[in-house]
């Protein structure tokens, strides 16, 4: 593992930095998704019961280094409350006296950290300030550990250090998922394009048994096999370069799974005007928008043969009926799989946790991480700034 965790740590009587991502949105200057700030209260709470003085500090928008009053946490105050169950004191000039001097039991925030200039140029000096004002430094924000910031990388070298329950969690899932997965391993990719998705590709072709491509990549790669796609969304120019992942998975013994069936409409919208046909039977004036049964039917053979999947990304248009068909029909077939406990199965991404609520199976799979980027650039075998700082 490496990193500590909060039970590793003595709190009592000590202030703990807690780096926590409450990046939530807000209209008026008010919260209309608590979703992030309810994820921390595990942390906080637990550092509460082990005596210790828990500081908020988290980013807000992208200020740039510039004060902007609309950008300021304060508004998120109400929230926190809420969500904690308790008022939170705000620390708009944090001196270690002033943070020193508030009763046992207390909260405290701080304000956004990017309205430091130094913040995100990961400033030493600025890192030094800040951990001047504590004795332990949490980090509890995954979804921000791929940036190396004063707040999540530098701060984490200069005081004991240790992940807080949301990172943890975030970190033994994606242990489990890549790092020491049981295997046979799955993972499915999905969305528009693949040229956003290549080093994530390259890296999946050396780690997992079954790659499945889906959504407008997939045509791509269809593409790149000689199938008309007719008017469907594809990287003709990608063409090579698919089949360039083509052969690296072949030589992995990685076994990729592309459409067998697709669903083609003649526009992109809802209920519109659709067939199911062979994949290679696209009309030149249709665009595929989903994969078909036949598809759907061939991943559950691949699901059921596997024992962890990792998934990022929808298979077809899943934001407009009936082509959320594949990837709510795949989407409920590892919930099963997962609820009789036959596969470990993570998940990640806006896209890919939009699909699920929509499919109205996220709280079936083993985990779903909101990370975004960090869940991205980790399942592209990249080194985490603010993971790496934790464990050295």
């Amino acid at each position: 593992m490496g990193w500590k965790t909060l039970d590793d740590m003595d709190l009592a009587g000590k202030i703990v930095l807690t780096r926590v991502d409450i990046n939530v949105p807000v209209e008026n200057g008010q919260v209309t998704d608590a979703t992030r700030i309810e994820k921390i209260v595990p942390t906080v709470r637990d550092i509460l019961a082990k005596g210790g003085l828990p500081v908020l500090m988290a980013h807000f928008g992208r200020p740039k280094g510039q004060v902007v009053p609309d950008m300021s946490l304060h508004q998120l105050l109400p929230a926190l409350k809420i969500a904690l169950g308790q008022p939170v004191q705000f620390v708009e000039s944090p001196d270690r006296a002033t943070l020193a001097a508030l009763p046992a039991g207390s909260i405290a925030l701080l304000e956004n950290t990017r309205f430091a200039p130094g913040e995100e140029k990961n400033d030493p000096s600025l890192a030094a300030t800040w951990a001047s004002l504590g004795d332990v430094y949490c980090n509890d924000a995954f979804s921000a550990a791929h940036r190396a910031h004063a707040s999540t990388e530098a701060i984490a070298r200069l005081l004991p250090a240790c992940a807080g329950r949301l990172m943890a969690a975030e970190l033994a899932a994606l242990e489990k998922a890549l790092g020491k997965p049981e295997r046979p391993v799955a993972a499915v990719v999905g969305g528009a394009k693949v040229s956003t998705k290549l080093d994530l590709l390259a890296n999946l072709v050396t780690r997992v048994d079954h790659l499945v491509i889906g959504g407008g990549m997939a045509n791509t790669f269809l593409v790149a096999q000689d199938i008309s796609v007719g008017k469907s969304l594809a990287e003709r120019d990608m063409a090579a370069t698919a089949r360039d992942i083509l052969a690296r998975a072949a030589s992995a013994g990685c076994q990729i799974h592309l459409p067998v069936d697709i669903v083609v409409a003649w526009e992109f919208a809802a209920h519109a005007r659709h067939e199911t046909l062979a994949t290679n039977a696209c009309p030149a004036d249709a665009m595929i928008l989903d994969a078909g049964p036949a598809t759907v039917a061939q991943l559950a053979d691949v699901f059921a043969q596997c024992r962890t999947l990792i998934w990022n990304g929808p298979l077809g248009a899943f934001e407009l009926a009936p082509f959320d068909a594949a990837t709510n029909a795949a989407a409920q077939t590892v919930a099963h799989l997962t609820r009789t406990g036959q596969l470990v199965s993570v998940a990640g991404g806006g896209d890919t946790v939009a699909a699920l609520n929509k499919a109205g199976v996220a709280d079936d799979f083993s985990y779903i991480s909101t990370a975004g980027g960090a869940f991205l650039e980790w399942m592209e075998g990249k080194t985490l700034p603010g993971v790496a700082a934790l464990i050295n």
